[in-house]
């Protein structure tokens, strides 16, 4: 009888999470955009020190407008520096704005936020968690990273503002990252986005419109197209770049946990000839994660893929590369949270040259990286192969 009764509880949980996601996501999800082909000048960054200081610079230096969204702000030495600056500008009477996700920033402690807002900071949580759909909005979080100044200078990436993201934290190590500085015509369209989940999270029903972004007219700019999701479209974008591989394919993550369609392209790709590298962290830094990638890593391995694990901290960073026909960098991961519940955003890349640079850091990286062979993963003990079944099953929520 006791049995029965918790059967019953259990299948009622899963169906109320089921309705919870599935109505909640119709409900409440944010309108996805593909914006316009543009013309921008990228620069990109590896390495948290010199980003931080490129970013803190831009800072310093604006004179109109600040407004910053990332998916985690910490509670330490990195995140009080980054504070101050933005509180240094408000008082100086620039416009600055700073989004960040409720569950990603929850150790953004309350005594900071009085702080931010005491010296004229607008401030606000992205993605409360609402009732009637908990476990909707508890999961679909704003995992996008925009920074944009004076409407001229933009950023977006896989960085987060923290210690760890300099390489400062003893459990992860070196931390490698990809994130890019933009200016141009694309900015525009970083604008756009913040606005619109600024004004989404502080129920704001008037629209602000973007500013036109300083149009700078130089021959080496790069052609580019950002690309907004809300967990519908994305796996529709990985596929394409998957499908336009002809001799080489990169994917670069630390949550690799594919769909079917995915998992079939990337094999599929190797069966016509494409060389496909994949790089993914040796350390994990949640739980569970890193054990789901190996349900899929047996079949490409056998496939003739090259795995690599990075071996000298952790890797965070998110790319794809086709040859070099298209680049993909930007704040989502190769797995189904990004693919099927966060706000991401991406920066599609179609510059030759630009894309043989970002390709040659990512082969940099796979040069010390071990390549993991099909005797690695039988030697995982019971205890890796049981919570690899336990993360494949709730591999959607990780």
């Amino acid at each position: 009888m006791l049995a029965t009764i918790i059967i019953l509880i259990v299948i009622l949980i899963v169906a109320w999470f089921a309705i919870d996601l599935g109505v909640g996501k119709k409900e409440l999800m944010q309108e996805e955009r593909t914006f316009p082909m543009r013309q921008a000048s990228l620069k990109l960054f590896t390495d948290g020190t010199k980003l931080y200081n490129d970013l803190f610079k831009s800072i310093e230096q604006a004179q109109h407008s600040i407004h910053i969204s990332f998916y985690i702000v910490k509670n330490d030495q990195v995140s009080q520096q980054f504070v101050d600056l933005l509180c240094e500008k408000a008082n100086q009477q620039v416009d600055v704005r700073l989004l960040v996700d409720r569950i990603g920033s929850m150790k953004l402690n309350r005594k900071m936020r009085n702080h931010l807002q005491s010296c004229g900071v607008k401030f606000s949580f992205s993605r409360r968690i609402k009732f009637p759909y908990l476990f909707y909005t508890i999961n679909a979080r704003n995992h996008r990273k925009i920074t944009i100044i004076d409407e001229s200078v933009g950023y977006i990436g896989g960085f987060n503002i923290g210690q760890e993201y300099l390489g400062l934290d003893p459990k992860l190590g070196i931390w490698k990252d990809y994130h890019l500085k933009i200016t141009g015509e694309a900015v525009t369209d970083l604008q756009t986005q913040f606005l619109t989940d600024w004004g989404s999270s502080v129920n704001n029903e008037e629209h602000e419109e973007a500013g036109i972004s300083k149009q700078i007219k130089d021959p080496s700019m790069q052609t580019v197209q950002l690309r907004s999701t809300e967990g519908v479209s994305l796996e529709d974008h990985f596929l394409h770049i998957i499908n336009e591989a002809k001799d080489e394919l990169c994917i670069g993550t630390p949550y690799f946990i594919p769909t079917e369609a995915l998992m079939t392209a990337i094999l599929e790709a190797r069966k016509r000839g494409v060389m496909v590298y994949i790089l993914i962290p040796m350390r994990a830094d949640h739980p569970l994660v890193r054990d789901a990638a190996f349900s899929y890593l047996p079949a490409l391995v056998e496939a003739g893929c090259q795995v690599h694990q990075f071996y000298y901290g952790f890797y965070h960073g998110k790319v794809m590369i086709a040859d070099e026909r298209i680049c993909d960098v930007g704040t989502a991961n190769f797995d189904k949270r990004s693919l099927f519940l966060n706000g991401e955003i991406n920066c599609f890349i179609f510059d030759p040259a630009f894309i043989k640079h970002v390709k040659e850091t990512f082969h940099m990286c796979l040069h010390d990286c071990p390549l993991l062979s099909l005797s690695d993963i039988k030697k995982r003990n019971w205890f890796d192969r049981f919570k690899q079944g336990v993360a494949t099953f709730i591999s959607p929520l990780l």
